[in-house]
């Protein structure tokens, strides 16, 4: 190849690299807002993070145009903007975590800028080591049983929280193999659904004036869901359950083009839920902080108030970056990380990050319908729910327009496990929307 088809090629992604370096400019614009608003000193270790990860993204926006397989440019930019809020909105929190949970939490802005950087790598590997798409559906078996596996040794091994049991202790770190199962269960879910697709979509019985696809080819998806949600009902873990269900329910749509499968889905979880409420006891603390915060303000429903009172004083404009008090919020850098961002940054900065999600499930979306096969177009519509339901779910919960959920929000909250994951879902993403791909890798 010449020069001069090398640098055509450079010159190929031009709004993808106008992107990123918007999103660099808005993460020491921030950073900026934080150091005068805290009054803290600059630090030689902010100034390094913010030169790698801007040559980090822009060294992968680089690669991508010189391979030169059209993938799509607005990903990679949005993934890169809204991690870079994460490190910005953990950098801010974390002098108030350092003195409120000793130094464990001290380090939270460096793990997540380690991540983040991790992720950044996961997805460079997803993207540019030459596997063919087809391994994912090859190994489907395999990639499932490997998720079910780790979440179930977490039942019997892992490390509680809150009620639930969620992580394995790997010495340095901790694994959340619930993130790991939420890719491996879409691949699943794609290839099954992919198969299957006329007979799904196709309807045989009916029951009053619902039609029914044939009951035999629904029945081992049925077992199959029912296993995994069963181990992360044992697990006491129901916002990942309804995070899964709600990417069911969209593949299933999308096979079927049935909306009342939908919302027969959705009231046999409300109805399941229900049944499970006087079972768990941190359960029926959130519903009723849900139902009812003032309640109990200074216990069940202190978290949820906090929160109100949060997003409250931020108003339209937010009081700044560095001038209010996010962590009165408990788990301010996970479940919270919303709430943190609608009080400093406003209902304008909060709804500058769901318009970030909502571009996000567009271009998802647009991946989907352009794909070369079934089976990529269910992938990319199923990971691309995964991570927009799962900031829908995470947002709705934190704002009391359902019962908190203690998911994360994608990209933002801190999460090692979540970050990698997301990472690898976005790498995943953009091979299925590459136009040029070599045959041998689709």
């Amino acid at each position: 190849m010449t020069t001069n088809s090398w640098l055509r090629r450079l010159g190929g992604r031009p709004l993808e690299l106008e992107l990123l370096i918007t999103a660099s400019l808005l993460l020491v614009a921030g950073l900026g807002a934080i150091i005068l608003g805290t009054g803290d000193g600059v630090r030689w270790m902010d100034l390094a993070i913010a030169g790698a990860f801007v040559g980090l993204f822009v060294s992968l926006s680089i690669a991508l145009a010189l391979r030169g397989w059209g993938e799509d440019p607005i990903l990679l930019p949005l993934a890169a903007f809204l991690a870079g809020i994460g490190m910005i909105m953990t950098r801010r929190l974390e002098p108030d975590l350092a003195a409120r949970y000793g130094d464990l939490y001290g380090s939270i802005a460096l793990k997540q800028v380690i991540w983040v950087f991790a992720g950044a790598a996961v997805l460079g590997a997803v993207s540019f080591v030459p596997w063919p798409l087809r391994w994912l559906r090859h190994y489907r078996y395999s990639w499932l049983l490997l998720g079910l596996v780790l979440v179930a040794l977490t039942v019997f091994f892992g490390v509680e929280r809150n009620g639930a049991r969620l992580w394995l202790d790997l010495g340095p770190f901790q694994l959340q193999p619930v993130e790991v199962l939420k890719i491996l269960l879409v691949i699943y879910l794609a290839t099954y659904l992919d198969e299957r697709r006329d007979l799904i979509g196709r309807a045989s019985y009916r029951v009053g004036m619902f039609q029914l696809p044939p009951l035999p080819y629904l029945l081992p998806l049925g077992a199959m869901w029912g296993l995994t949600i069963g181990l992360i009902i044992v697990q006491k873990d129901l916002g990942a359950a309804l995070l899964f269900f709600v990417i069911f329910l969209a593949m299933i749509y999308l096979i079927t083009g049935h909306a009342w499968y939908v919302g027969a889905g959705l009231a046999a979880f409300a109805v399941g839920a229900a049944a499970l409420y006087p079972v768990f006891g941190h359960i029926r603390v959130r519903v009723d902080a849900w139902s009812d915060p003032w309640a109990d303000p200074t216990g069940g429903g202190f978290q949820m108030v906090q929160a109100l009172y949060a997003l409250a004083s931020g108003g339209w404009a937010g009081v700044g970056l560095g001038q209010g008090d996010p962590t009165s919020v408990p788990e301010s850098h996970t479940d919270f990380m919303f709430t943190s961002i609608g009080e400093e940054l406003g209902l304008i900065g909060a709804l500058g990050v769901l318009l970030c999600y909502a571009l996000f499930a567009l271009r998802g979306c647009q991946i989907a319908l352009r794909a070369q096969s079934g089976f990529q177009q269910l992938l990319a519509a199923g990971l691309t729910t995964a991570i927009v339901a799962q900031a829908l779910i995470i947002t709705a919960g934190t704002t009391n327009l359902i019962p908190l959920t203690g998911i994360t929000l994608p990209f933002i909250s801190y999460g090692g496990s979540s970050t990698l994951v997301n990472f690898a879902m976005v790498g995943i993403l953009l091979r299925i929307s590459a136009l040029h791909k070599p045959p041998q890798l689709q």
